[in-house]
């Protein structure tokens, strides 16, 4: 067989396979290929529209460097790298009455029973994965940071809201201190600037990245807020601000995406918090009343 036509069949030809090839070879990378590599994760609307001028100048390299990670990857050129991420934009952005055309065109003979197994399936592959790849010790570590904060701080928007949410009603009935930025009047921004380096944040966001999280998170880490972010990438822009952070990729049905492996792990963050608090509440020496 020909080995560029061999070479061609294994390279991904889909968004997910492609971040994760990405992301396994990132420390391996040359430098400049893991810049460029990093940018298109973070901005894959910016590559699905951009010409290789554009896309080279906001991502600081030569029109060169799009070529070179391309062949890198294994594609023919960036024009084939370029379509993987095209694909990706037309995906996301089929309106829910689209997605649920699809859906019926899919040939299911039992709808009902098909699209509750359809969620079950995508939601129990999202948990294994998690399982299969969380590392225990950041997590405990992640613990160590809001255990010990004053008050802790949420943060998340659209599609990650239901996370915060969840937070709020397991802080207040385990009596953690915290504050969710979720003001009806706007005022986000001022809510965060009550925080300080006693504190922590919880924040999450999932692609396409929510710009005011995002802005939220870096301002709180620029004051020395230890942020402990939930994401699903290492490219992720909340990464590079995060004390710890957490790498959850969510399966889809249809293209509706669970919130189940990201639901799980926020489920453990208040039991362990209020464990830890309560074990060190514990180890402390008594005060004894003075007769």
């Amino acid at each position: 067989m020909d080995n560029s036509i061999e070479t061609r069949t294994k390279v991904p030809r889909d968004f997910e396979s492609l971040r994760s090839i990405i992301i396994e070879r990132k420390d391996s990378m040359p430098k400049r290929l893991a810049q460029v590599a990093a940018f298109a994760l973070a901005n894959p609307d910016e590559i699905a529209f951009g010409t290789t001028a554009s896309i080279a100048a906001a991502a600081d390299v030569q029109p060169s460097t799009l070529v070179r990670l391309a062949h890198h990857l294994g594609y023919e050129g960036f024009s084939d790298l370029q379509s993987i991420f095209r694909e990706r934009l037309r995906d996301r952005t089929l309106s829910y009455e689209e997605r649920l055309i699809t859906l019926e065109q899919s040939g299911i003979k039992d709808e009902e029973a098909g699209i509750l197994s359809g969620f079950l399936s995508a939601a129990s592959q999202s948990v294994n994965k998690l399982a299969a790849t969380i590392e225990t010790d950041t997590f405990a570590k992640a613990v160590d940071v809001l255990a010990a904060a004053e008050t802790i701080y949420l943060i998340a928007k659209r599609r990650s809201y239901p996370l915060t949410a969840h937070l709020t009603y397991a802080f207040s009935k385990l009596n953690i201190r915290h504050q969710i930025v979720a003001s009806p009047n706007g005022i986000d921004g001022e809510i965060t600037r009550f925080a300080t380096e006693k504190d922590a944040a919880i924040a999450a966001s999932f692609s396409p990245y929510a710009a005011e999280s995002l802005l939220q998170a870096q301002d709180l880490a620029a004051r020395n807020v230890p942020v402990i972010a939930i994401t699903d990438s290492a490219f992720s822009p909340l990464t590079a601000c995060a004390t710890h952070w957490f790498e959850v990729a969510e399966a889809d049905f249809a293209g509706f995406r669970s919130l189940s492996a990201s639901m799980a792990l926020i489920m453990a963050f208040p039991v362990a918090i209020a464990e830890r608090r309560r074990k060190e509440m514990i180890g402390k020496p008594q005060k004894t009343k003075m007769e």
